[in-house]
């Protein structure tokens, strides 16, 4: 029998299996080993499309048309990242108050504009209540810290104070 017979009649199986298996792909068992012909002796069916596509986030569409530039399909995300850039430089300027603020305040921007806009492109990462959530309490928690930071802290919070004389000048 020569190669081209065998690989001939591995097609013939392989087809007789998709037509048994009512056209489903079937994903071989990682732990069956190959028999004399090269065919796996165990054949399943679990999870046969787990990794076929992932669904895209709740309003990851283009944030502009399909023709606009990629820029500027993809605004919400460039605008978040150039505000914390801008904090960034201005925390690396010696102005560490202002510059905290601003990651702080562009966070909770992004979370502005996932709740608002139907299309905000790659700043939607997850669904939109848990992005939400997540630019809010992180942005939220960034610009409070900025405003507590000593010396002159612009907030005050007076359990905070008793909390850490409790904790580790007892």
């Amino acid at each position: 029998m020569s190669a081209e017979d065998r690989t001939e009649g591995t097609r013939d199986r392989a087809a007789a299996r998709r037509e048994d298996t009512g056209g489903d792909p079937l994903v071989r068992d990682a732990v069956s080993a190959p028999d004399a012909e090269g065919t796996p002796r165990r054949a399943t069916r679990r999870f046969p499309r787990i990794t076929r596509d992932t669904a895209r986030p709740e309003g990851g569409g283009r944030a502009a048309p399909r023709d606009a530039p990629a820029p500027a399909r993809q605004w919400p995300i460039l605008a978040v990242l150039s505000a914390v850039g801008l904090g960034l430089l201005v925390t690396a300027l010696d102005a560490f108050r202002f510059g905290t603020i601003l990651i702080g305040a562009a966070l909770l921007g992004g979370a502005v504009m996932r709740w608002m806009l139907p299309d905000v492109g790659m700043l939607a990462v997850r669904s939109r209540f848990t992005d939400m959530v997540t630019y809010g309490v992180l942005g939220g928690a960034i610009v409070l810290l900025a405003m507590m930071v000593q010396p002159d802290p612009w907030l005050e919070i007076p359990f905070l104070d008793d909390t850490l004389h409790f904790t580790i000048r007892t």
